[in-house]
């Protein structure tokens, strides 16, 4: 594993053992950790804006003993034209890793092929790897294993967080359903794909039937970056596949309600759900700096 581009890349093998790796960074954040990025500097290169991605990598590189350089989109050159093989070259002679949020996962996947460093999707419109790994890691503190279990995903299930999922449910052995209206179910050409690789998922359009028996209710922001001219029509098309009580009410006694966050309260969810599972939500953006510390770990150990 040289670079994390997304979980479509990865094996099953590889994210079991950087989930385990997670967990275990976890149990030892209280004690002194091997400085392994000591003397690194690693370039956080942000198209999109983020709370959760940017403080956990620049948190997780600096307990790791490196350095973060932060660029947004308007600092670089990128954002006045310069190709991103070009950047990846310059930057390859100046620091040791980048990690990139940005639209376009040909972006990402081009700067890792032109760039002579280790490269990390911290989100595009195609993948989110970091926050699925993050969600697993959690889902086995809260319930003991993901193996077995039955997650839902409801509301716009063709979104980057949705298909990240699809592709840790064709590596990993649990169920997962996604619904929503038909028209923010995943294409066919995609599901073809998760159904070859062996990935156990299942499509629906009625939310209370997905529910039914879940180990994880699962949901994301009703309207991405990039999509807020279409905010009012995503509202009303996916009201009827928000997280409340009813809903929970249906998924398994004791069933993980999960956001990746931002929440958007009474919209993907209610504010009385969020609350009643806050503990769980919150130790899930806990969890991304872990996950990324894990990620940071084996790449860095792949370039020595």
């Amino acid at each position: 594993m040289k670079h994390l581009l997304s979980l479509e890349s990865l094996s099953t093998r590889e994210m079991e053992y950087l989930i385990d790796s997670a967990g275990a960074l976890t149990q030892g954040r209280a004690h002194l950790e091997p400085h392994e990025l000591a003397g690194q500097v690693w370039a956080l290169i942000f198209n999109k804006s983020c709370t959760r991605t940017r403080v956990s990598f620049e948190v997780g590189i600096r307990e790791l003993g490196g350095s973060p350089m932060f660029l947004s989109g308007h600092d670089m050159q990128l954002g006045r034209g310069e190709p991103v093989r070009d950047t990846a070259r310059v930057l390859s002679s100046m620091v040791d890793g980048a990690i990139i949020r940005t639209y376009a996962q040909s972006d990402v996947e081009e700067f890792a092929h032109f760039g002579n460093l280790p490269t990390i999707n911290a989100l595009t419109d195609e993948e989110h790897p970091c926050q699925i790994l993050a969600d697993l890691q959690t889902i086995e503190e809260r319930l003991g294993s993901w193996r077995g279990t039955r997650v839902v995903f409801l509301g716009d299930a063709d979104c980057n967080v949705a298909r990240s999922w699809m592709w840790a449910a064709a590596r990993l052995d649990f169920d997962l359903v996604l619904s929503g209206p038909e028209a923010y179910l995943p294409p066919a050409g995609l599901r073809e794909q998760i159904a070859e690789a062996g990935g156990r998922v299942t499509y629906e359009t009625d939310a209370r039937s997905a529910a039914e028996g879940a180990d994880v209710l699962y949901t994301d922001v009703w309207v991405s970056m990039g999509k807020e001219e279409e905010g009012a029509e995503r509202v009303e098309a996916l009201r009827n596949h928000q997280i409340n009580a009813a809903l929970v009410a249906r998924a398994k006694p004791g069933a993980l309600v999960m956001h990746c966050l931002p929440a958007y309260r009474e919209k993907e969810i209610t504010e009385e759900v969020l609350e009643n599972h806050a503990e769980t939500i919150f130790t899930q953006a806990e969890n991304r700096l872990h996950a990324q510390k894990a990620i940071l770990l084996q790449l860095a150990r792949a370039w020595q």
